[in-house]
């Protein structure tokens, strides 16, 4: 895959690989394929759970965990309760992608939280495209993923977002920076000017979003801007800081994550992030709750 038409500047080249899921990106880590990569944390944690070495660098992105389904079941506002809206699901088929993702660690954790764990059946898809074509054809009655899902079923299968991602999980990290732990010693100052072009398109995202959205649907290709600006505002919240709140919401997916039996310990705070560099690079206040510009 060729860069997108944005200077990053490194001094060095730079290899694109697109993934279906984030647990995919963990197995790439752990075979040694990859340096960074956007990613949701939960996965992140089960691999530092098993040996691999990465660390979270930087922030990205949060509540971006969305339900959607066809139009003729009822959602927020209509139902505020949270567990009126998924009991509609029983005995039906919601599609989520990879197990593991951040979005079917959400999941689960609520339908076991509402005592319907047992009522719904999960389908897990190895690529988010697999669960819009899956809601086209009536195989699952709900879909569970990014913005960029919801939009899709919102255009391709009919469907509509039943609860508001900023209610669902607060501040949950939909996606960071990881990085290998060693690429920080020795390539230090490579990390560093990534990380200043990544905020650099996250204020883009925040300050310009049509120009944004422009060269997004170019890049994809398959995508028109349209579609990107829909995406974008579903959970407009973009920044690469990495403020207490989205460390903190982090650390709760730790506790879930063993209770659901996704790791075998309480992977520690200091195991999971690395803040020195973005601290330095980003040290005013976050902006994740600044939106999009209109």
């Amino acid at each position: 895959m060729s860069r997108p038409d944005f200077p990053l500047n490194l001094g060095c080249g730079v290899s694109w690989r697109l993934f279906g899921t984030g647990p995919a990106i963990v197995n790439a880590f752990e075979k040694d394929e990859l340096d960074l990569a956007y990613i949701g944390l939960p996965p992140a944690i089960i691999g530092i759970d098993r040996g691999v070495d990465i660390r979270c660098i930087a922030g990205g992105h949060i509540e971006g965990t969305v339900i959607s389904a066809k139009a003729q079941y009822r959602g927020f506002p209509e139902l505020k309760d949270l567990q009126a809206i998924l009991r509609q699901f029983a005995g039906l088929r919601i599609g989520v992608p990879g197990k593991g993702s951040i979005h079917d660690v959400i999941l689960r954790e609520y339908l076991s939280r509402l005592n319907l764990d047992n009522d719904v059946e999960l389908v897990n898809f190895a690529w988010a495209d697999l669960v819009t074509e899956a809601m086209a054809r009536d195989e699952v009655d709900a879909a569970v993923g990014t913005p960029a899902l919801a939009v899709a079923v919102r255009r391709f299968a009919g469907g509509k977002v039943l609860y508001p991602p900023s209610l669902l999980w607060p501040w949950n990290p939909s996606y960071g920076i990881i990085a290998r732990k060693d690429l920080l010693d020795e390539k230090r100052a490579v990390v560093e000017k990534f990380l200043s072009a990544h905020e650099d398109a996250a204020e883009m995202i925040r300050k310009r979003p049509a120009e944004a959205s422009r060269i997004i649907a170019s890049f994809v290709g398959f995508i028109d801007e349209e579609f990107v600006m829909d995406t974008l505002m579903i959970s407009p919240k973009y920044c690469a800081q990495l403020p207490e709140a989205y460390i903190s919401s982090t650390m709760d997916f730790v506790s879930t994550l063993k209770r659901l039996g996704y790791i075998r310990r309480s992977v520690r705070r200091d195991e999971i992030f690395d803040t020195s560099l973005i601290r330095t690079l980003h040290p005013e206040k976050d902006h994740y709750r600044n939106g999009i510009a209109a």
